[in-house]
């Protein structure tokens, strides 16, 4: 069995396949499940991704980019955080 752990690209140009943006975003700190990214591949707010035959592919950056976005900025305690309206 291949294991997909231990490789996060170096280039931000790189194409990934769902399952191997999975495990390069989860070795950089961001854990993804491949069938999160299917999900939202079918129903929106995942990151972009290109066709080529019956395989998605990731640019990495662009992969990279989204995990950052949905991560939110660095806080300083948790009082930082989104307080709901009353």
């Amino acid at each position: 069995m291949e294991t997909l752990m231990g490789y996060v690209p170096d280039h931000p140009d790189a194409l990934l396949t769902r399952e191997r943006v999975a495990a390069a975003l989860t070795d950089a700190g961001y854990p993804v499940a491949t069938k999160t990214l299917a999900t939202k591949a079918t129903r929106g707010g995942g990151p972009p991704y290109r066709v080529f035959g019956s395989r998605a592919l990731y640019r990495w950056g662009d992969a990279l980019a989204w995990a950052e976005n949905v991560a939110g900025p660095t806080r300083c305690s948790t009082s930082e955080g989104h307080r709901p309206a009353a």
